[in-house]
Order: C-alpha cells, then sequence, then structure tokens
C-alpha cells in the first residue's frame, strides 16, 4: 500500500494493519549479528533523512533494564512534567494501542498525527527499498517514527525506553544523552542477551556513553561488578542513586500512583534522573536554553511529591475493582518481578482471606513458566485460567503475526498441565471474564490476578478498560 496509491486518504486502521506487516517472526527471534542488525537501522535512519548527529539536537534521558524500566521511565516523566517542562516519552510494548508508545506532554499522540507521520515515512523507505523485502521490522520502524516525531514536535525532554538490551538496542544510535538509567537486573531476553547476569549487565550498560552520568540501583555483586567496569571503560561516572530516605519530603514516603513496594527503587532512580537532566537544562544546546513553556524550572522536591503521586503506569501493579470482581494486573514475566507481584498480591489479600482467588495467566517467548508458576502455587487460588493473548475483541493493535494462535493455545494447554489441579484454559479474555461474571457476585467478589506478560495484561484491558482510564464497569 503507498499513500498516494491508496483510495482517498489511509485511516488510521490501514495504517495499523501495514505496520503490522512489518512483524517479522525471524527477525523478532533471531539472535545472531546483532551489530549487523544494528548498522542495518542506521541505513534506515540516515535513508530517511535523520542523521545520528541530528538526534543530538534532543535532550534524552535513556533507561534500560530488566524490571522496573517502563515504570521509571513513566515516572521520570511524570515529574519533569509536574516541573513545567514538555516531555516526549518512548516505551514499549503499548497495551492497548501502538500509539501508546509514542506521548507527547503525557498523551499518547492522535490517531491523525500518529497516520500523518506513518506514512510520510513509510512512503519514503519503501519508495528507496533496494529489494522488495527491504524495510525496517516493526519495532525498528516505530523507533524511526519516534525519532521523526520527537523531532517535530518542540519538545523539551525526551525520555527513552530501550526495547531489548541495550548495546545493540536500536535506541542506542543516541550519542549524546543528557544522563542514562539502569533499573533492575535480573534474567530475561536470555537467547538474545546471555544467561547469566554478568553478560545480561554487559548488555544493558552499552547505553553508557563518555562523559554522561549514568545511575543505577543496587544490583546483585555479579552484575554490579561488570556495570562498574563497563564506566570505567566507557570513561562513564556511574552512581548508585540513593535510597528516598535522603530526601526532605513533606510525606515520608512520598504517594506513588503506581502501587507497590517495589516502586519505592523506581522511583528512587527516577528522581535522580529527573533531578540530574534539570540541573543541566541551563546548558542543554546553548546557554540560552528554555523550555517550551518559557519558565525555567529548578529541582523542587514539592513538584517531585506532585510528579510521583500523579503518575499512572496501567499494567503494572494495577487494581481494577468491577461489579462482580476485584482485578489486580501486573506484566510480571522474568522470575523476579514474579516474585515481587506474588508479594504484592498477598499484601492487598491480607483482610480478604476469605474471598476466592483466581489466576489468569499467559507466558511469551521461550521464559520460564514453569518456575513462575512455581512462585504463584504459593497463592491458594481455586481457579486457574490459562489463556493467550487474545481479548475477544477487534483492536486491530494487537494483532500479533509473529506466533499463530495455535501456537499461542499449545502453549496454554502445556502451562494449564504444569498447573494441574484446578487449571483450565481458555480461548479468550472476554470469554474468561464473562465466566467468572457469571460466576460471582458484589456480595462473593473474586479477586483475580492478571499476570505472567504484559501483552497478557495489555488484552485484559481491552476488554476491562479500553480506554485506559484506570476504571472499570466490566
Amino acid at each position: 500500500m503507498h499513500y498516494e496509491e491508496s483510495t482517498g486518504s489511509p485511516t488510521y486502521q490501514d495504517t495499523i494493519k501495514t505496520l503490522n506487516s512489518l512483524q517479522n517472526k525471524a527477525a523478532w527471534r533471531t539472535v545472531s549479528e546483532p551489530l549487523h542488525k544494528l548498522q542495518t537501522f542506521l541505513k534506515y535512519l540516515l535513508r530517511y533523512g535523520i542523521a545520528v548527529e541530528k538526534l543530538n539536537s534532543l535532550a534524552v534521558i535513556h533507561i534500560a533494564g530488566t524490571k522496573g524500566k517502563g515504570s521509571t521511565c513513566t515516572l521520570v516523566d511524570s515529574i519533569l512534567r509536574a516541573h513545567g517542562y514538555r516531555t516526549g516519552l518512548y516505551t514499549s510494548p503499548h497495551l492497548i494501542l501502538v500509539r501508546e508508545r509514542i506521548r507527547i506532554n503525557g498523551d499518547a499522540i492522535s490517531e491523525d498525527d500518529f497516520t500523518k507521520y506513518f506514512w510520510q515515512l513509510y512512503n519514503c523507505l519503501s519508495e528507496k527499498k533496494e529489494h522488495p523485502g527491504d524495510m525496517p521490522p516493526y519495532f525498528q520502524f516505530l523507533t524511526i517514527l519516534m525519532f521523526h516525531v520527537f523531532l517535530n514536535s518542540k519538545i523539551d525532554v525526551a525520555i527513552i525506553e530501550v526495547g531489548v538490551g541495550g548495546e545493540y538496542d536500536c535506541t542506542n544510535v543516541l550519542k549524546s544523552p543528557i544522563c542514562t538509567g539502569i533499573t533492575a537486573l535480573g534474567l530475561d531476553h536470555t537467547p538474545m542477551l546471555g544467561d547469566t547476569l554478568s553478560s545480561i549487565a554487559w548488555q544493558k550498560s552499552g547505553i553508557f556513553k563518555p562523559n554522561v552520568p549514568a545511575f543505577t540501583v543496587e544490583q546483585p555483586p555479579e552484575a554490579m561488578e561488570v556495570l562498574n567496569k563497563r564506566a570505567v571503560e566507557k570513561n562513564c561516572p556511574l552512581t548508585v542513586v540513593p535510597d528516598l530516605s535522603t530526601y526532605q519530603w513533606t510525606k515520608f514516603p512520598p504517594d506513588i500512583g503506581i502501587l507497590g513496594d517495589i516502586q519505592h527503587e523506581n522511583a528512587a532512580l527516577a528522581v535522580k534522573l529527573g533531578e540530574t537532566w534539570i540541573n543541566s537544562a541551563k546548558t542543554q544546546n546553548n546557554e540560552n536554553f528554555m523550555p517550551q513553556n518559557g519558565n525555567l524550572q529548578g529541582f523542587d522536591l514539592k513538584r517531585v511529591e506532585m510528579g510521583l503521586k500523579d503518575c499512572k503506569c496501567p499494567g503494572r501493579t494495577q487494581v481494577l475493582h468491577g461489579k462482580s470482581s476485584d482485578c489486580y494486573l501486573d506484566g510480571a514475566h522474568t522470575i523476579d518481578s514474579m516474585k515481587v507481584c506474588v508479594q504484592w498480591f498477598r499484601k492487598t489479600q491480607e483482610k480478604k482471606n476469605n474471598c476466592k482467588k483466581i489466576l489468569i495467566f499467559n507466558s511469551t517467548g521461550n521464559r520460564a513458566s514453569s518456575q513462575h508458576l512455581d512462585i504463584l502455587r504459593e497463592i491458594p487460588f481455586v481457579k486457574a485460567y490459562f489463556v493467550p493473548n487474545i481479548s475477544g475483541k477487534n483492536c486491530t493493535d494487537q494483532e500479533n503475526f509473529t506466533t499463530t494462535s495455535e501456537e499461542q493455545q499449545k502453549k496454554c494447554q502445556l502451562h494449564c498441565n504444569i498447573w494441574g489441579k484446578g487449571g483450565v484454559t481458555g480461548k479468550s479474555l472476554l470469554e474468561v471474564f464473562e465466566k467468572i461474571r457469571e460466576e460471582f457476585s458484589e456480595e462473593e467478589r473474586a479477586q483475580v490476578l492478571v499476570t505472567g506478560s504484559l501483552h497478557l495484561v495489555g488484552t485484559a484491558l481491552n476488554v476491562l478498560d479500553p480506554e485506559l482510564t484506570m476504571k472499570t464497569d466490566f
């Protein structure tokens, strides 16, 4: 499809269908030649006319990690907006709509803007193809699109989340961020990043840049050793961020809009990244830097408190109270994050011991799902549903061509077999929630935990809260 060749202007649905055609199962699972993939990304970036040097005009906070990097990015964004700065935020994956990945001042870009910028990029790259398959895959395309949008949106700061890893991630074409951050590290994406904490830390610290301050939370010794070594090699000042208790808050601990004790660690990193960016703002690009609203704000703890409290991050330790059930949603997908998820859920259930607890689970890729399920057994679920990442409602943005529904269903049956008694499979989230609603009432409320994958949580939200209002009528 081509913009000028289409009948009239392309719709948003046309746009998403064309974007989805760039999903590439082979590219997504390829583990060899990561440097080649980064070089290929640079080729497409330059083909569109964005030189790496042009990206230096963006004042960037670049964040990598295994757990909590999406939450940390969102917290930084909220802190800086509370100071009056106009932000650009790039995160992945999206929960319901792909536009969620690219946000301006807290809002997903509009359908019209997404469509306009998409076709500008797609048509240009399509016209310059050297062979039929010569187009960037899905995530690379969206990353170029993000740079295109941010460069044309008059933002003060761009908060950019790494996709996978760091060293060879396509976001790592950035050469001059203002600061970088590493969230908690653990084992994930091991076929691509290695199966030890040392190899994971090496990959994540690939975003370190000479003379650019880097910050991290407390890490296991094995990971910290690698981070320190890489920082020295790259001439990068690395600091472990102080605990939130070291700040003079109006109230301690400060209220954080994202639930869960683990968010105090993410918030500590977010505060330091925000503080570093604000303190460097006067010298960004030139001495006359002024934010888009014309008011250069200094770092202010009261504004930080406002940003932390107002932060919303759907799908991460989120609770939705429905008509007949309370739904607890968390996209935990590593062993460590699943432990944190279980700890959080159990804490919320301390006064609800007599309520029946239900699990909805799925795990994608080659993750250690049997270990995740062992951790979840600590909770006395009366029933466990194993459901593919299919909402049961039409949503082009959530279509996944890297796997088939048959493959997903087989994976669900495998999970169900591992779980044993009390486990059942379902075909869609809509079907499962309808069954729960039929079985329970306001008087006998079900406590439903949805976890194992952010993609699963996203499909659940498409049923429970499709507008991401943080409320549900289901």
